[in-house]
């Protein structure tokens, strides 16, 4: 029975997303399953930059998830936009959402927060029939990109060789363990310099100093 389940998510491993998307939409729980865990990195880079500038871990990478699933439930191959993209802009949106919220329910900097690594996607795709998934316009993600360049310029500034290494790998979602291994380093020196990164990006958004000089 075990080797049928395992012969099973192989061949699952193996599908394209939208292949998978079909399937889940048919009632397949285990491509749900590939799928979530396919883009279980994707989630962490989203929630990553928003943990740095004050946000729960944990809980973010939860909401994060959830945006992910609806993503893969909601799914539709006849539009342009590409699975990845669709589940990035479910993503995102469900984060902007629910820090949105804190910041209103709780009076934290957290409704001030800017994503640290927002991409040019097309957020135009998928506005329809999916909640309106991508509010915000093509000009607010510039902004928000300038915004963002110049913060990190600054907080670069601030940072050791070994912090702007961590940070890159950091933003790319990988794990403290992961960082760990490819910095060669114990891992909690690497969850110390995550601690030191989130400390120097606090000053900078609370300064207000996003200056590129």
């Amino acid at each position: 029975m075990y080797n049928v389940y395992e012969n099973g998510l192989q061949a699952l491993e193996q599908m394209s997303d939208e292949k998978l998307c079909s399937l889940v939409s048919s009632g397949n729980r285990m491509a749900e399953e590939t799928l979530v865990t396919r883009y279980n990195r994707l989630v962490r880079t989203c929630a990553r930059p928003f943990f740095l500038v004050g946000g729960d871990s944990e809980d973010l990478t939860q909401e994060g998830m959830v945006g992910l699933i609806k993503a893969v439930r909601e799914y539709d191959a006849g539009k342009e936009a590409s699975f990845r993209t669709f589940a990035e802009i479910c993503i995102r949106s469900r984060l902007y959402s629910v820090l949105r919220a804190a910041g209103r329910d709780k009076q934290q900097p957290l409704n001030q927060s800017v994503s640290l690594d927002t991409p040019y996607f097309d957020s135009n795709s998928y506005t329809s029939g999916t909640n309106n998934l991508a509010q915000r316009n093509p000009e607010d993600f510039l902004i928000d990109r300038e915004h963002t360049a110049a913060l990190l310029s600054g907080v670069r500034k601030q940072l050791s060789e070994f912090e702007a290494k961590v940070l890159g790998y950091y933003l790319d979602g990988l794990s403290c363990r992961e960082i760990a291994k490819a910095v060669r380093k114990p891992r909690k020196s690497v969850d110390n310099a995550v601690q030191r990164i989130r400390r120097k990006v606090a000053q900078q958004l609370l300064s207000g100093d996003f200056s590129k000089s």
